[in-house]
């Protein structure tokens, strides 16, 4: 077997043996690299049985709510951080108002200068129909060729498609 296959499947080796195909247990066998990753797992595994968080210290919710009471008082520092404070934490009507109306503004002068721009660009010039175009277009238009066909495709069914 391949080592990135066996690599895939060494974390089910470790948390369910009896789940591992016996192929990769061979593997493991004869590939010593195979086994350093195994062994390199299982050693990260038995450091994290071991490891504890560390409890907070008694004073930590006290000191805390200080910071978030003092970051609170402080305030914005210029200009574009209260901008973006305001849009950020403060979405009241009026702002939403504003920017929707600002909004229709900037697609209304720039649809109406789009259109001022096509008007003075002149007339588009009118695109030639090929003579291949110009036939489909006239046989389109021509229910008599429509008539015709289906009475051939209606003689060739009634014949079994041979027309011989």
């Amino acid at each position: 077997m391949n080592c990135r296959k066996i690599e895939a499947s060494l974390p089910d080796l470790l948390l369910d043996p009896k789940s591992v195909k016996p192929a990769v247990l061979e593997h493991l066998e004869d590939c010593s690299h195979c086994q350093a990753e195994l062994g390199g797992l299982m050693a990260t595994m038995r450091a994290l049985d071991e490891w504890t968080a560390p409890e907070p210290s008694a004073y930590f919710d006290i000191r805390m709510q200080a910071k978030l009471r003092a970051a609170k008082e402080e305030g914005p520092e210029g200009f574009w951080e209260r901008m973006r404070s305001r849009l950020l934490f403060g979405m009241n009507f009026q702002l939403r108002t504003a920017g929707a109306a600002a909004l229709a503004a900037v697609l209304t002068i720039g649809g109406g200068s789009a259109i001022y721009v096509a008007q003075q660009a002149g007339p588009t010039p009118q695109v030639q129909a090929s003579a291949t175009v110009r036939d489909l277009q006239s046989l389109d238009g021509n229910e008599q060729v429509f008539q015709q066909l289906n009475a051939l495709d209606a003689d060739d069914a009634d014949t079994g498609g041979n027309s011989n």
